[in-house]
């Protein structure tokens, strides 16, 4: 897979798909997952336009995070990357632990983001800081972690090849990267920056989420100036695995 360069000295993974003049469009993984959770938006907005989704430093094939990385560091990560592609200016569409550092990017450097598209994520969470100490509890074997937490992140009845990509991709990740992301996430908030986005949003949020259920993505569209907020029926925490083509239209028709 290839790598870019980043401001912060060290390279990430990416993949992406399309070309055109068409405005881009950028995705953003969560916390248990890396860029290739985004396969079935590449290959349906590819058609269209440019679509390219990131690893986070230390996350897929990128190079390792150094201690003490923040969300604010995943964000310059990523918009670093984005220039050094020659993308100025792209939709960005982060899915949880993307979600927060999709609202990280738009503080940073707003003029860069067409458009946020926040999936299944919040601005703060109320059970935050119990998540990020449960999930660092004991050796962090991400495997064992994987197959405990596959059936709280889908909605069930689950299909078994989704289950099965979700706990090969979640089992990769190394232990130092968790840590790291589930402290960018967790402990995340982001009330202030999220009221301050002027840019069109959409919340996006499956309707059996019982990690960041529907009523934070409703808090977050709240302080949203102008957000839409949309429910995916029959999906979980990872709504554009669960329900790809759902998810997929929902996006093409804000975007368009």
């Amino acid at each position: 897979m290839p790598r870019v360069a980043t401001s912060m000295g060290h390279e990430i993974g990416y993949v992406e798909a399309g070309g055109g003049d068409a405005t881009p469009i950028v995705f953003l993984h969560g916390v248990g997952s890396d860029k290739s959770v985004w396969h079935p938006q590449l290959t349906h907005f590819g058609r269209t336009r440019r679509s390219i989704a990131f690893d986070y430093p230390g996350y897929g094939d990128s190079d390792p995070a150094p201690e003490g990385t923040t969300r604010d560091d995943y964000a310059e990560a990523i918009l670093s990357a984005m220039a050094a592609l020659d993308i100025d200016r792209a939709h960005i569409c982060g899915l949880s632990l993307g979600g927060v550092v999709a609202i990280a990017m738009h503080d940073s450097v707003p003029q860069r983001c067409a458009s946020m598209i926040l999936a299944d994520t919040f601005a703060v969470h109320p059970e935050g800081r119990a998540i990020y100490e449960r999930s660092l509890a004991g050796s962090l074997d991400l495997a064992a972690m994987a197959q405990a937490r596959v059936d709280v992140l889908l909605a069930q009845p689950a299909d078994p090849q989704v289950r099965r990509e979700v706990v090969e991709t979640m089992s990769r990740i190394d232990p130092a990267a968790y840590r790291i992301g589930a402290e960018a996430v967790w402990l995340a908030d982001q009330r202030d920056r999220a009221a301050a986005i002027r840019v069109p949003t959409l919340v996006v949020c499956g309707d059996k989420d019982v990690i960041t259920p529907p009523a934070l993505s409703d808090a977050l569209a709240d302080l949203i100036p102008g957000a839409r907020m949309a429910l995916i029926a029959g999906a979980g925490h990872l709504a554009n695995l669960e329900k790809p083509d759902e998810f997929n239209a929902i996006l093409g028709q804000f975007i368009d």
